[in-house]
């Protein structure tokens, strides 16, 4: 058996990694890559195997860099089976539907604003159409149920507790002459997190295809995570400014949310206004109601004391534009949440031009932030940034809060290795920077774990 490494590999975008055995591929995961926009566009319409080739595939969970591209998979001739827990489907169902909304306006945009700098019109990826196709072809499954994907090729899908549906996929090969077990991690998540159940480790693989996006680094811990929210709150209140946060649509929002109305609860802050600000986050704030099969005990009992986790007094849900530019227009204090996580898209943007120059405002990062993107100019505290072509002076308070971070960090994936390790003979790392990957390996190798490998982009490697 063979494994391709088509995407995410030294990286934390783009997830495709395609299993080739007896002249059949499985492809896991099919993310879109998220960077400048030329590579980008390049990389996501030029697949790097042929999908008519490819018999199905299995995506680890619903994150864009994780299953963003599967509309173009389909759109140029896979034919296979997706399967997937049912929460991703659902939450695929309107995050697909978004990406191809943000990519035609991206496209009309260019094409009536920039016409005159363009070779050749901008053209979406792919369209509602080719989602609606590609919704087609998925079936799901539910945790610990066991069903063929393919002719000899068992999948379990194991809670990776990252965010809601997120799996590990467990696949037992009996094709001769491969008889092995394989599991992929996905993105994995944190323990004792707020809403889901913590990752669960998978029966022992003979082989292990694991992320390492915090792979050298260790999260803040969880037990004052709440009291340093409530400070940042408190004290951006007192100067009458605004909490700027980004943030991703999916399980960051929710999170934050379910935090806010924690500490308004025990009235650690002030009833100021707060505001998500996106219409995806309000669709799939909706669909997490649909899904408490995903809740660790914690939240059921909350819910049981409280109810609604994700409403509550003060908290307001923005959906039109009008509303939004509004926003812009009112005194502090407030909170508003709004993606795109990474600062790249979104109406974040608009709201960071509005806000970013002015002191008493605070910009909030609670979530990871990829080089080269305008969150992490901003995280790393760059005295100027560009915002819509234009440069602006980075005068609000800048604040990092890693403990939102639904990943696990270096302790979480070594402890998750020791439990793999009993039959393990190869590991591959994937999606993760360089310098987390590296010494995570180093540390993988120290213990005595076998084959531990930091795929190339691009690479075979045979098991």
């Amino acid at each position: 058996m063979r494994i391709f490494f088509a995407g995410a590999a030294r990286d934390v975008t783009g997830s495709q990694h395609v299993l080739e055995f007896d002249g059949t591929r499985l492809l896991l995961d099919c993310g879109l890559y998220q960077g400048r926009r030329k590579e980008a566009s390049e990389r996501n319409r030029h697949l790097p195997f042929d999908p008519r080739q490819v018999d199905a595939m299995v995506p680890s969970h619903a994150h864009i860099d994780h299953s963003g591209n599967i509309p173009t998979l389909v759109k140029q001739g896979f034919r296979g089976t997706i399967t997937c827990t049912p929460a991703t489907r659902d939450l695929c169902s309107v995050m697909l539907r978004d990406a191809a909304h943000i990519q035609e306006a991206d496209a009309d945009f260019m094409n009536r604003k920039h016409a005159d700098q363009l070779e050749e019109p901008v053209v979406p990826l792919y369209d509602e159409a080719d989602v609606l196709k590609a919704l087609k072809q998925f079936r799901t499954l539910a945790y610990h149920q066991p069903a063929l994907v393919l002719p000899g090729v068992l999948c379990t899908l194991l809670d990776a507790g990252h965010v809601l549906g997120s799996a590990i996929v467990q696949l037992d090969i009996d094709r001769a002459p491969d008889r092995l077990r394989l599991v992929f991690s996905g993105d994995l998540g944190r323990r004792n997190m707020a809403i889901l159940r913590d990752p669960e480790i998978p029966e022992p693989p003979d082989v292990l295809i694991m992320e390492s996006t915090y792979g050298d680094r260790l999260h803040a811990p969880m037990a004052g995570m709440e009291a340093q929210l409530a400070d940042v709150i408190n004290r951006t209140v007192a100067r009458k400014g605004k909490i700027l946060v980004p943030s991703f649509s999916l399980e960051r929002t929710q999170e934050f949310v379910y935090a806010l109305h924690r500490l308004a609860l025990r009235k650690a802050i002030p009833p100021i206004p707060m505001y998500v600000d996106s219409p995806l986050s309000v669709r799939i704030t909706e669909i997490f109601k649909l899904h408490p099969e995903c809740f660790d005990e914690e939240m059921h009992a909350f819910m049981r004391s409280n109810g609604d986790p994700f409403g509550f007094e003060n908290l307001t849900y923005i959906s039109t534009l009008e509303d939004s530019k509004a926003l812009n227009d009112r005194e502090g204090p407030m909170i508003i949440m709004a993606a795109s996580g990474m600062c790249e898209a979104g109406r974040i943007l608009h709201h960071l031009r509005n806000g970013i120059e002015d002191a008493r405002n605070t910009i909030l990062i609670i979530g990871f932030q990829a080089k080269n993107t305008l969150g992490r100019k901003i995280a790393d505290r760059a005295p100027a940034v560009r915002i819509f072509g234009v440069e602006h002076s980075l005068e609000a308070e800048v604040v990092v809060l890693d403990a939102f971070s639904a990943h696990a960090d270096r302790d979480d994936l070594l402890d998750f290795v020791q439990g793999c390790r009993l039959s393990l003979r190869k590991l591959f790392l994937v999606h993760g920077e360089e310098e987390q990957m590296t010494p995570l390996g180093q540390r993988l190798t120290a213990m005595g774990i076998p084959g531990v490998q930091a795929p190339m982009l691009g690479e075979f490697a045979r098991v």
